[in-house]
Order: structure tokens, then sequence, then C-alpha cells
């Protein structure tokens, strides 16, 4: 099959520190390269892929001081896209909404949009509403239901090579991890506090975005003082598999529907087990009392921390293969283009 994938150019694939959807891509790119199809990856130029690259812009637009503004880059990509898209048999798009009025142009029968973002924005309705025909993909069951009414063919879960993130069963590390974004959704503050009253060590590896320095600087850094914390930054993709396989547990406190949260699956490949606020797509992917625990208050957080050496890190890897390979989501994306192209599934892969 020849297919696109068409990526989001605010970071490269992978991306060179944080970002979620980049890095997902980047592992189904490259898993369906491995399965024998021809794919075209549309991204920044300093991607890497065994894919055959198409670059918009020269480097990763967030890491690029003369980039300004976002949406004229967006539009050149997709002008790139529609001069080449005879060439594919599928098209799937991982950049939320702009290509939308050329998919229902020019490829309505053989294109495919992954939703990666929280969907209950008000502004998203009136958008939907008239591209309800659109075939989207969920990456987790809740995801979708501030968008019900719209044409979601399929929820696939991340996925990602099993190497990436590699099982760690003795960890050397006395701490608990909190990885991710430093935000108010993300609630660094509430894994601090759950550290603090179970009297463990948490170490934060977290990227500041610009938006977020105020909630940085007024609430979280005055807590960093704290003899329990360890602020270590933005980090990268070999240090992240240090991070996590090393610590007792993954603290992932949000206060936000999460669409799926991949530092959930990163740290089971490692055999971390994860505590987790029940929300979002929380309780869909970690398995209570098996990959972690999932909670409701700093009282429930506080007593899994102390009960999470309970738990077998083997198992949590076990479990991780079985749901979370990228093999699997890369067999799930062909029945889902295929669906889109009115064939019938691969009973082989199914």
């Amino acid at each position: 099959m020849k297919i696109a994938q068409v990526a989001p150019l605010i970071e490269s694939v992978p991306p060179q520190l944080y970002g979620g959807t980049e890095r997902v891509v980047s592992y189904l790119t490259e898993e369906l390269v491995r399965l024998g199809h021809e794919v075209t990856l549309f991204a920044s130029g300093d991607s890497q892929t065994s894919a055959r690259l198409v670059a918009s812009a020269p480097r990763a637009l967030r890491l690029d001081p003369t980039v300004h503004d976002y949406a004229p880059h967006t539009i050149l990509q997709l002008e790139h896209l529609r001069q080449r898209a005879d060439e594919f048999d599928v098209i799937h798009f991982h950049t939320d909404f702009m290509h939308l009025p050329l998919v229902r142009a020019l490829m309505p029968n053989r294109a495919v949009t992954t939703m990666h973002g929280r969907l209950d924005l008000p502004d998203y309705r009136p958008l939907f509403a008239e591209f309800a025909d659109t075939p989207l993909v969920s990456i987790s069951n809740h995801q979708r239901k501030p968008l019900a009414h719209c044409n979601w063919i399929a929820t696939v879960y991340h996925g990602l090579p099993a190497s990436v993130c590699q099982f760690q069963p003795e960890p050397r590390g006395d701490y608990f991890a909190f990885l991710g974004r430093i935000s108010p959704e993300k609630r660094p503050d509430r894994a601090i506090e759950i550290a603090r009253q179970a009297g463990v060590k948490l170490k934060i590896a977290a990227k500041v975005d610009t938006v977020d320095e105020p909630y940085f600087h007024r609430e979280i850094e005055p807590l960093l003082k704290q003899p329990h914390v360890e602020f270590l930054g933005e980090i990268d993709e070999k240090q992240k598999a240090d991070f996590l396989g090393n610590a007792r547990a993954l603290l992932f406190p949000i206060d936000w529907p999460e669409p799926f949260g991949l530092v959930l699956i990163e740290a089971m490949s490692c055999g971390t087990p994860c505590i987790a606020w029940r929300a979002g797509s929380v309780p869909e992917v970690v398995d209570h009392g098996v990959t972690g625990f999932v909670v409701e208050s700093i009282e429930e957080a506080v007593d899994a921390v102390r009960r999470v050496s309970m738990l077998d890190r083997a198992d949590v890897r076990a479990r991780f293969e079985q749901r979370f390979s990228a093999e699997r989501m890369a067999r799930d994306y062909l029945e889902v283009y295929r669906k889109v192209l009115g064939k019938k599934p691969d009973r082989a892969a199914a």
C-alpha cells in the first residue's frame, strides 16, 4: 500500500526533545515501512525516517528562531501534499483540522485523520459539525465524547517499539518520576504534594512552554525548593528511558481530559508502574492493580505510593507488550485504511 503520513511541522519526526504526536507518527511510519508498505512522510526537514521524506520546512518550527507564525508553513505543507496526492492509496493526517477542506474537495474517500488533542473546546463544535462526514480516528474512547456526532471509524491506542524504553526489572533509583509539561492541567503541584505526604523523593523532568512560564514562576518554582523535589528540566529520548526505567513509579496526577498519555506506556515499557488520576483516557490505559493504580484523591495517591512495590514489574512490561506495541498500532491503522478505502479486512492481521 502507498501511504502518506502528514505530521505537524512544529517538531521533527521524531522530536529532539518533547513531542508526543510527532513521536507516535515516527513509530507508526517506521513500523509500516518494516511491514513492507511504501510510505512518504510529510514533515520538517530535520526529521529522521526510513520512509521517503517531503520537507515543507527545513527544521522543526519550534526550534527555528526565524519562525514567528506556524500557519504559513502548514499551508505550504498542504500544497506540497496536494501536488503529490495522486501518488498515494491513502493519506493519513495527524494535523488537527486545517486540511479538512482539502480532504473534502480532493480526497474524500482515501484520507483519514487521527485527532491527537483534547476535543472539548467550544470552537471545535461548529467546525466539526460542518465536517461530520470526515473519517476520524480517536486515540481513546473518552477523547471522542465531546464530538460524539462525528464520523469516528476507530479508536487506535498509541504504541511504541519495545526497544525504545527498555525493560528495567530492578530500578536503581529511589525516586518517583513526573515527566511531561509544566502546566496547570498536568498538575505537577499535585505530584509534589503526593511525594511530600508519602515521604518519598520526586524527580521532575519537564519542559516549560512560553505560555506556561507565568504559571511555572508563580505556582511551581517556589515548590521546587523543598528538599524532596529535584527539577531536571526537559530531557531527550535517551535520558527519558533511563529516567523512567529507574523510577519506582510514574506519578500522573492530571486535571484535564487527557486524550491518551504517551508517557504512561513509556513507563510501562520500562516495567515502571503508573499512579494516575481517574481522568480522560487513564482508565483505558492503566490496568488498575496490574500496571499501576488509578486514583481520585491525594490520599488515594499517597496510599498507592506505599503499595506500588507490590506490583510485579515483569507483569507491567508483559501487559505493555500485549496492548501497546508499535506493531499492534500499525496493524490497527492498516485496518483503518482498508475501511476508508472500502476494502475487506485483513483476516490474517486481525
